[in-house]
């Protein structure tokens, strides 16, 4: 499958399904072949049997039993045609479950291909698109996908055969009223047809306010705390009802429109019908037309209403369906970060970090880094310091391959990130987060991340986090659920548990940033007592304002709008008119 989704690539797919394929309709055509004859039995029996006409279908019974009374043959009669809805059915139960198989096949490919799109896409593109935009394609878009494959595909094919088989009867009855009939059903398909592309129209708009609804609803709900905790609940409540009324008001248009839009076409196929009728009659008055025939020709317009109906339908199917392509499409429209060759993997115990001349912006904004150049020599330990803004956790990220460089040149062991790639390089490189983000699991998954970890390294883990005694008084240990985002857990407890997860991956290149800002002076001193001799080897990168955090960093940088403004040792650093030294100064006032 083609990463851009089209109808005519749907069906290619449902093609490759072969053998699934042709048996559902090689199933359609045998459930058409014997449920067409069925509307014929019993008008026959109005000539033949109360009309005192013997015909054809006298004469199949006779074939099988002695004569027999009336109720006799209209019993058989009801038997034969019973037994053949009954296997229609059978039949029309595995058609629907080769196509439906079908249907969640692709849908499953659709699914996982948009996934494996997501995987590659750059961090700067998702932010912009939105998970709950991406939530709402791969759930909604693709559910409405997978209905137009499983049903509506279905539905044509033995609609088409139906009508065909329907066709071929009344020919074969009346064929003057049969062409008048079969010639008349287009222009009421012709008529629905511009009424349904204005429906999806109105579809569209429909489905949009939902994605609008949806995502600030989500954003809502997930930053309900901070909203109340700022006392802006009203406005942002107000703000989500006001698109909920907006959601309100498409619907109502898409509702009553497209309804009216179905009970047009069908009134239109009423309309035919009473015509049909009435050219029905006319026929048995003036020509060799039965009343039995006659009346096996209104069963057959009945019969006929079902097929169309369907076909109606499936203009408004095969509308949504387009809008829905259209909008999971825009995950495939996702720019993905680059992909650079593994031409080397250089990380080891003592990995050494440079970057030279490091420019980045996000999107087409103001540089957030300009011309950033330093240096972390294999196992020292070197600290980021500077204001709110300055771009440090910007900086952290790049170093980790979140972002890719627009400018500048990233080197681990003195080898170009562009040689060696950037899923390696998140093997051997973690960072860790201020305000870690935690899954809606247990404490042990939070920082194992379902990798097998042995009961001694997760203590151990915990042990340097300086949570292990706090796990313990939990009622169920390692195995309590911290709720969403770890809403059970306080904020340094959320930090010690991401400090957890960063041992247990065991990385080459450790990047604090601000990671311990939510612990106390005390615990802070007794982690960093037990991380001191866990990094002893490793390269690490301490992103902190306390100077309680980064007093035993071999080397010091200062990082200010974006640019790297003063560098060097503590002791260096430690004069009076040092920029870091007032920088330390203003963060204790």
């Amino acid at each position: 499958m083609q990463d851009k989704i089209t109808i005519q690539g749907l069906f290619k797919e449902v093609l490759k399904f072969k053998k699934e394929f042709i048996t559902a309709n090689l199933i359609a055509l045998l459930a058409v072949f014997i449920s067409t004859p069925i509307p014929l039995l019993m008008p026959l029996l109005v000539d033949e049997v109360l009309l005192q006409k013997p015909g054809k279908l006298i004469l199949f019974i006779g074939f099988f039993t002695k004569e027999l009374e009336p109720i006799g043959y209209i019993l058989i009669t009801l038997f034969i045609a019973v037994v053949l809805r009954s296997i229609y059915y059978v039949l029309n139960y595995f058609q629907i479950k080769f196509f439906t198989t079908i249907s969640k096949n692709i849908t499953f490919q659709i699914r996982k291909k948009a996934l494996e799109h997501l995987k590659s896409v750059s961090m700067k593109g998702f932010e912009l698109f939105g998970s709950s935009s991406a939530n709402s394609l791969l759930v909604i878009d693709v559910e409405t996908i997978d209905t137009f494959l499983s049903t509506t595909i279905s539905k044509v094919i033995i609609s088409i055969l139906t009508l065909i088989g329907v066709g071929v009867v009344l020919l074969f009855i009346h064929w003057q009223l049969a062409l008048f009939i079969l010639f008349f059903n287009p222009f009421v398909v012709a008529l629905t047809t511009k009424i349904a592309k204005k429906v999806a129209k109105l579809k569209k708009e429909q489905n949009r306010s939902f994605e609008i609804f949806q995502t600030s609803l989500g954003e809502t709900l997930d930053l309900f705390a901070q909203i109340r905790v700022s006392n802006h609940e009203k406005n942002f409540i107000n703000e989500a009802i006001d698109k909920a009324k907006k959601v309100k008001d498409d619907s109502i248009a898409f509702g009553y429109k497209s309804e009216a839009a179905n009970r047009f076409s069908f009134l239109a196929f009423l309309i035919g019908f009473e015509i049909f009728r009435a050219a029905s009659i006319i026929a048995v008055a003036y020509s060799n037309l039965t009343i039995g025939l006659m009346m096996a020709i209104f069963s057959y317009l009945w019969v006929m209403m079902s097929p169309v109906q369907e076909l109606l339908n499936i203009q408004y199917a095969l509308h949504s369906a387009n809008v829905a392509i259209e909008r999971v499409n825009k995950i495939f429209l996702l720019p993905i970060e680059p992909k650079y060759p593994h031409l080397k993997n250089p990380f080891s115990s003592k990995t050494s970090v440079k970057i030279e001349n490091l420019t980045f912006a996000y999107e087409d904004e103001i540089n957030v880094l300009n011309s950033v150049s330093l240096e972390i020599k294999g196992g020292k330990k070197v600290a980021l310091v500077g204001a709110s803004g300055s771009g440090k956790s910007t900086l952290a990220q790049i170093l980790v391959g979140l972002y890719p460089i627009t400018k500048g040149e990233l080197f681990f062991n003195e080898v170009n990130v562009k040689e060696i790639g950037l899923d390696i390089v998140r093997d051997n490189v973690f960072l860790v987060l201020q305000n870690p983000q935690l899954f809606n699991a247990s404490i042990k998954f939070n920082i194992t991340l379902g990798k097998n970890v042995d009961n001694d390294e997760l203590n151990k883990a915990l042990k340097i986090a300086q949570i292990y005694e706090h796990v313990l008084l939990l009622p169920d240990g390692v195995d309590t659920l911290v709720g969403k985002n770890g809403v059970k857990l306080s904020g340094g407890q959320k930090q010690r548990l991401s400090l957890a997860r960063m041992i247990i991956q065991n990385p080459s290149v450790v990047i604090l940033d601000e990671s311990t800002s939510a612990l106390d002076i005390k615990t802070e001193a007794l982690l960093f007592d037990e991380l001191e001799k866990y990094l002893a080897n490793r390269t690490t990168l301490i992103i902190a304002h306390r100077l309680s955090t980064i007093k035993n960093a071999d080397y010091i940088y200062l990082l200010d709008r974006g640019k790297i403004i003063e560098e060097g040792s503590m002791e260096e650093l430690n004069k009076e008119d040092s920029k870091l030294n007032y920088f330390l100064q203003k963060q204790k006032e």
